[in-house]
């Protein structure tokens, strides 16, 4: 062995395995920086690299149409299912129904959403994002067209099994954005998720019923026939639209995988000590593929998808009874608001969130933090599950609702508008805990399947819980109420372990110093 070749293995051994390889060239090159030298030299803030608007406004298409389905039956579920005649006219039992077909949809997706994320990291985002679009919009014609609870049941299984397009879009926007611009990209699907938010329960609240509201031009046998129909074929008119422009415009951002010739192993070493550099690792890692599911069980995955449970978990009970309890009547505990009231409160608390978010999510996570703004939208749970109740107590106090119970609603609409920042944080944790780029899809994948598990249970559990208070008068029928309250402290203390820094920061951070 020559000296050459000795002093080129001592310099390898020295290297630590975060340092980029392109500043240690070989054993003559110039000392590098001692440590209190790189101490003492400022920290340059990254420039935000620039969104790439078109793809992300494509995305952001694809985001509204997964709300505007889900949330358009909000309205009207409740009064369907009593229209079945399967809660034998007892409206204390429709909880148990209406919350079952709600979670139908989770349930199926939690069995598919990891393997069609997983899927798209092998034949692209592109693929399932459009198998998962034609899903959608077919299980909600089912939906309009079914007139039995096992047509409902069937067609939201449908809409479950085919949808992916959960975990795939955020892991899109991760590959779209990075850490100097991750904000205000993610920052922009809880304003979208709000605007389908918004425009779903108003249809479904205004396109409900046509003959009854429209009858100059809906009064026929077929609309009185099919009278929840139209807000189905509305929903479905626009995911359509969202399948064609994605189909004809839509690139996709999983890159192919490179072919490099093989080299011997002194050519290669040769080429690793002198040429090696970040965005080679970067095409060894793409080249290494996604990570086997076991690898990716790492801390900062379990701790983010935690989390991401956690919020699901809370927020399908807290949207899953809103509407049951819009709709009972006084006398069991409810506010007896019709279908389009209960339409034009969800929109207007959709709408709200989504100006909210787009004015001042960016803003306040620049300047609190993610882990902070995530906190404190774990904690309006509490006050929010402490409201309901009340409200319920003093409409039935004063025979009917009145200016201090919208007062309330307008109290707790604003509340969880600032608990949904919360899931903007919670998805920038998530995308950042992948243990590599390749693994990307299936990281949301693994994530998006526990969540959508947390969210089969929620509306089932929890209308079922609260149709069982009501029937047992448990706590004056407001058990369902305590035991969210007592989830909530607990989700606070799952939520108070995050780091400040999101994980790939804390990791580029790292890297800087070494």
């Amino acid at each position: 062995m020559t000296t050459q070749n000795v002093d080129a293995v001592v310099v390898v051994s020295d290297i630590d395995e975060r340092t980029p390889l392109l500043h240690h060239h070989s054993s003559t090159s110039s000392p590098s920086p001692s440590p209190s030298s790189s101490r003492s030299s400022p920290k340059k803030p990254r420039t935000p690299t620039p969104l790439p608007r078109l793809q992300i406004a494509i995305v952001l298409v694809l985001q509204v149409c997964e709300p505007l389905a889900s949330q358009s039956i909000l309205p009207y579920i409740n009064q369907l299912v009593g229209s079945l005649d399967i809660t034998g006219g007892d409206p204390k039992k429709i909880g148990y129904y209406a919350g079952l077909i709600e979670s139908l949809f989770f349930a199926t997706e939690a069995l598919c959403v990891l393997q069609w994320s997983r899927l798209s990291d092998h034949v692209g985002r592109k693929p399932v994002l459009l198998i998962g679009l034609a899903g959608t919009a077919i299980s909600m014609i089912f939906f309009g067209l079914s007139q039995t609870f096992w047509g409902l049941v069937l067609s939201r299984c449908l809409c479950g099994l085919l949808n992916g397009n959960i975990g795939v879009m955020k892991s899109v926007m991760g590959e779209l954005t990075d850490s100097s611009n991750r904000a205000e990209g993610f920052a922009l699907m809880p304003v979208v998720w709000a605007t389908g938010a918004t425009f779903g329960p108003l249809l479904g609240g205004t396109l409900s019923k046509p003959a009854d509201r429209f009858p100059r031009y809906f009064d026929n046998s077929f609309w009185r026939e099919y009278p929840y129909l139209l807000p189905c074929v509305a929903a479905a008119s626009f995911i359509f639209v969202a399948f064609v422009v994605t189909a004809c415009v839509f690139k996709e951002t999983v890159p192919k995988r490179k072919s490099i010739p093989r080299r011997s192993a002194s050519t290669a070493s040769d080429h690793t000590m002198v040429e090696s550099s970040p965005s080679d690792e970067d095409d060894k890692e793409e080249e290494a593929g996604p990570l086997p599911l076991r690898q990716l069980l790492v801390y900062p995955v379990i701790l983010s998808v935690s989390n991401y449970v956690t919020l699901a978990f809370l927020n399908i009970g807290l949207i899953s009874l809103l509407p049951l309890f819009f709709s009972m009547p006084l006398s069991i505990g409810g506010l007896g608001f019709d279908p389009p009231t209960i339409g034009y409160i969800m929109g207007a608390y959709g709408a709200g969130t989504g100006i909210y978010q787009a004015l001042y999510f960016s803003k306040i996570i620049k300047k609190l933090g993610p882990r902070l703004v995530f906190v404190s939208g774990m904690a309006t749970f509490m006050p929010v599950f402490v409201l309901i109740p009340v409200m319920s107590v003093l409409a039935r106090w004063n025979g009917g609702v009145y200016w201090v119970v919208w007062v309330l609603i307008g109290v707790v609409m604003s509340m969880m508008a600032w608990m949904d920042m919360a899931y903007g944080c919670i998805f920038m944790y998530v995308t950042g805990s992948a243990p590599n780029k390749r693994s990307l899809g299936a990281t949301n994948g693994l994530s998006q399947t526990s969540v959508s598990v947390a969210r089969a249970i929620g509306p089932a559990l929890f209308t079922s819980l609260f149709s069982f208070s009501l029937e047992e008068k448990l706590m004056g029928g407001y058990a369902v109420y305590v035991i969210l309250f007592v989830m909530s402290v607990a989700g606070m203390g799952v939520a108070r372990m995050l780091p400040v820094r999101v994980w790939d920061d804390c990791e580029e951070e790292g890297e800087e110093e070494a």
